[in-house]
């Protein structure tokens, strides 16, 4: 099997710290596609690609393509999609750690950590490439839209493998903190093992009967005026892990507008963050064999 050449590099810039849609034209043994206009308009539809050529934004790395050029499989095309307005989450992202290699932040709640969905340019990576010129960051790891704290990021393209890895095999420990409430009757600490499945379209992962796939060590730190404060540790990283665990031993985390039950879609309430903060980020450097430990320096609301 012939091995694909490594595609060129961009072109176009970076636009709000977002990087430009890129196309590979693909093989074409039927001839669908006389002209690149076809191949494009087939992909987007006929009003877009129209749109598109006629305002010059379909460019490769020669310049501008014109909508009758004949198409070439394998050719590399590039264009800025058009961003939807969106309100700018009124939280400032924390720098906790920054060298030439890393970059480890406080992600605040309401933030997603990248471009998906309806949030693009309002997201933690876009926003740190532009506001700290570092267009080739890269996210080495996820944290959930509404949950806050340490997110590491990859300066350099060529080490993002490494700390990608160090993840996937759950080499990272991370500590998390939530408030919830105290019931004496739920025994702690405890572990949580469970199967959790998360359904394309449904909003909250579940569990399910079966072989568990998630782990959650599960602590009681303090207690006051009727809240717990507890320290979560997850071994494994379903979507919604510890949501699901909390709410599972009969203390869902506070103001979770999916645990016990999906609350109606409505615009975030700034002043309700879900009550869940990655507190802890513990790992020896994949490059450098260095021990590191990093702390969030944000604190839960409902905690003070």
């Amino acid at each position: 099997m012939r091995r694909r050449r490594p595609a060129p590099p961009s072109p176009l810039p970076q636009r709000d710290g977002i990087d430009p849609v890129r196309i590979r034209l693909p093989e074409d043994p039927g001839g669908r596609w006389a002209t690149v206009y076809d191949h494009v308009a087939a992909r987007y539809g006929h009003e877009r690609a129209g749109a598109l050529f006629a305002e010059g934004r379909i460019v490769s790395v020669e310049g501008s393509v014109a909508a009758d050029e004949p198409y070439t499989a394998g050719r590399y095309l590039w264009f800025h999609r058009d961003f939807a307005p969106e309100e700018r989450v009124p939280f400032e992202i924390g720098i906790v750690h920054r060298d030439e290699r890393l970059l480890i932040v406080d992600k605040p709640h309401f933030l997603a950590t990248t471009p998906r969905g309806r949030h693009v340019t309002e997201t933690a990576l876009a926003r740190l490439r532009r506001d700290l010129g570092l267009p080739r960051l890269q996210p080495a790891h996820r944290l959930d839209r509404l949950t806050a704290g340490l997110v590491l990021f990859v300066v350099r393209e060529e080490d993002r493998g490494a700390y990608q890895t160090l993840f996937g095999e759950r080499r990272v420990r991370k500590e998390y903190e939530g408030v919830a409430r105290h019931d004496p009757a739920v025994e702690l600490p405890r572990t949580v093992r469970s199967r959790i499945v998360k359904e394309h379209g449904v909003m909250a992962a579940h569990e399910v009967a079966g072989e568990p796939n998630s782990e959650s060590r599960i602590e009681l730190v303090e207690r006051r005026g009727g809240l717990g404060r507890y320290r979560l540790v997850p071994v494994t990283g379903r979507t919604h892990q510890l949501r699901v665990h909390m709410n599972a031993i009969g203390l869902p985390l506070l103001d979770d507008p999916l645990f016990p039950a999906v609350r109606e879609p409505a615009d975030d309430d700034w002043s309700r963050p879900l009550q869940l903060l990655a507190k802890v980020l513990e790992f020896t450097d994949p490059v450098t064999g260095e021990p590191y430990r990093f702390e969030s320096r944000l604190r839960l609301s409902r905690w003070g």
